[in-house]
């Protein structure tokens, strides 16, 4: 499903993130590792918006060489979002929804699960972090994705809509939607059955 060949990422702190080699059969993969350890730069250069060396391949689809049809196909819920503070969570749907072509039907039962109606049309600036983190995980799972990554999800959030997204995460499995989740919550990963556990330790992944 994903192919990782030959990556590395450096930072001019001298931190530096390198991955010989990573295959990950469909399923749902669980990415540990301290803060700062690399998760995030690892899922930024997957989802499209992180420059990397190496080669990321998602099924036939190479990054590199077909950005757009990769991106399309990966949707990515950042740990602590941030978005335009003019605009509204249904502003920002419209726009993610029309890039991913996201049928109506699931935009709505996206807004119910998520319990957004209440603020969607407010600007972004009056948000809590936990409205944040909502408006993400909506938007991270608009469209047909081959593969959503998830940065520390199950924080921030009530726990009504915690256990929609555990669910809403089983469901995709069984449709063919596959998931990278990282998360420090044991409570929730012990809810959902990784295919995959991998640990990021001093700029390597186990």
């Amino acid at each position: 499903m994903l192919e990782i060949q030959h990556f590395l990422k450096k930072y001019s702190t001298g931190f530096q993130l390198e991955i010989d080699s990573l295959l990950l059969n469909e399923g749902i993969h669980l990415i540990q590792g301290q803060n700062g350890a690399g998760k995030s730069t690892l899922f930024k250069a997957i989802a499209g918006i992180q420059t990397f060396q190496g080669e990321i391949l998602l099924d036939d689809l190479n990054l590199e060489k077909k950005p757009l049809a990769f991106r399309k196909k990966v949707n990515y819920a950042e740990a602590e979002p941030l978005y335009p503070e003019f605009l509204s969570l249904s502003e920002l749907i419209l726009f993610v929804a029309k890039a991913k072509e996201a049928p109506r039907d699931q935009i709505e039962r996206l807004k119910s699960s998520f319990g957004v109606t209440e603020f969607m049309e407010q600007p972004v600036a009056t948000y809590s972090s936990g409205m944040l983190k909502k408006s993400s995980l909506l938007l991270a799972f608009l469209g047909q994705p081959k593969l959503i990554i998830l940065d520390e999800p199950f924080t921030t959030i009530d726990k009504s809509s915690l256990e929609n997204l555990i669910e809403l995460i089983k469901l995709k499995k069984t449709e063919g939607v596959n998931f990278l989740i990282s998360s420090h919550q044991a409570e929730f990963i012990n809810l959902i059955s990784f295919d995959s556990v991998h640990t990021i330790s001093k700029g390597r992944i186990q």
